[in-house]
């Protein structure tokens, strides 16, 4: 099958939009309830606004990660694979399990585990940096390889 790759990235891109807006979101919550006047201690022990402000700081952080991971995916621009290519960013990996079931994944800079549909298809993003797209990075069709994850063995079957 042949993938459409700039419509994935779209979807990529859309996917992870819109959770830098609900990230946005909960950051400006987060922060309202740690300067809010409820929130002041009522005694020593009274910890809501810290547990708040922590809560805060991860909400930024979080922000910051996912407007990296967007930056990245618009200057993100995949090639066409062959089955002869190695394994490498933006490529598109079908990979068969030993009980002969498939796995569609996709190698990209960031937005790593998100599931994406191209018609009927689901395909798996995975980032370079992650265990499992380490392990395919470098690989070619008919090459066996270890899921990180679950210790399982599957083929590469394509690549695209």
């Amino acid at each position: 099958m042949a993938y459409d790759k700039t419509e994935l990235l779209q979807s990529l891109q859309t996917a992870v939009e819109t959770d830098l807006k609900a990230a946005l979101a909960a950051q400006a919550d987060a922060q309202a309830g740690a300067t809010h006047e409820q929130a002041r201690p009522e005694n020593s022990k009274d910890t809501r606004a810290l547990e708040q402000s922590y809560l805060a700081r991860g909400l930024a952080q979080r922000v910051g990660n996912v407007r990296e991971a967007l930056a990245a995916l618009r200057h993100f621009v995949p090639r066409r694979f062959t089955d002869n290519d190695p394994i490498g960013l933006g490529a598109v990996v079908v990979v068969e399990s030993e009980d002969g079931g498939t796995v569609v994944y996709w190698v990209t800079p960031a937005g790593g585990g998100y599931k994406l549909h191209q018609g009927e298809v689901l395909i798996r993003v995975v980032t370079r940096q992650a265990p499992l797209g380490r392990a395919l990075l470098g690989k070619h069709v008919d090459d066996e390889v270890v899921i990180p994850a679950t210790g399982r063995t599957v083929t590469i079957r394509a690549i695209e």
